[in-house]
């Protein structure tokens, strides 16, 4: 951790958990499936950032303060969500932050929930997951858990950031991206990561609740969608759609 962004505890953090990061971003992906974790895994929270870096805002729930990036977990996962769109400026000391903890707790395995855009999104009638591991060995996993690999391509934003940083610590990490629309929420698509997730890491919950709420879903996120949209065009996400050239 830095200077500029700590974590802190508000109970005892146990050791060997699954820590998964559900940050704004294509589609808000990763935030609506680890909102329904949260609802489904009954997840309390036992940590927070709190950092210079972030805007000076607060969020509500129930009258009290929070800071709008939290972790919650029970004895076996971690999850850290962010409830506003990190600024590019931001994404690394605040990640770096995040993961160098979540190294402290010996966690086993990070797995970061998040979207790629779909050009024809709204013609697709089935949206396929990828995942990109941090090393060879969970490639593996990936493979063993039925995850089609993520073999060539960009990735821009907090999800980029974890599997780097893991990859440089020796930490098991796994990015999972679902197809999604790149500016409307997609609860669909969040259903599906979590279909991933539970292939990968053996982390399940029921996802009929996610898919019969996907309107209200959609309504409740529209505000953050926008806030999110002026962050991805900062960091250059639309380069996701780019084709990586190799010049040897």
């Amino acid at each position: 951790m830095t200077e500029e962004a700590k974590i802190i505890e508000k109970r005892k953090i146990p050791s060997g958990t699954i820590m998964m990061f559900g940050f704004p971003d294509v589609g808000l992906v990763g935030v609506i499936a680890a909102s329904h974790l949260i609802e489904e895994l009954d997840l309390d929270e036992v940590a927070y950032l709190d950092s210079t870096l972030l805007p000076p805002i607060i969020v509500l729930h129930e009258g009290l303060p929070h800071s709008p990036i939290r972790v919650f977990g029970n004895d076996s996962v971690l999850l850290a969500v962010s409830e506003t769109p990190l600024a590019a400026d931001t994404i690394y000391p605040i990640m770096y932050a995040l993961i160098d903890w979540g190294k402290s707790k010996n966690v086993k395995m990070m797995v970061s929930l998040s979207g790629i855009p779909l050009e024809e999104r709204q013609d697709a009638k089935e949206l396929k997951v990828f995942a990109a591991g941090s090393s060879p060995e969970m490639l593996k996993t990936i493979k063993d858990g039925g995850v089609e690999i993520l073999s060539e391509g960009y990735m821009v934003g907090p999800q980029a950031i974890m599997l780097q940083r893991c990859s440089q610590l020796g930490v098991p990490a796994v990015t999972l991206l679902a197809q999604c629309f790149y500016n409307y929420p997609d609860p669909e698509a969040a259903a599906e990561v979590l279909k991933g997730l539970a292939g990968i890491t053996g982390v399940k919950v029921d996802i009929a609740k996610l898919l019969e709420k996907g309107e209200e879903i959609r309504v409740k996120a529209r505000d953050v969608m926008k806030r999110t949209q002026q962050e991805m065009s900062n960091m250059k996400k639309g380069q996701e759609y780019d084709i990586p050239m190799y010049v040897s």
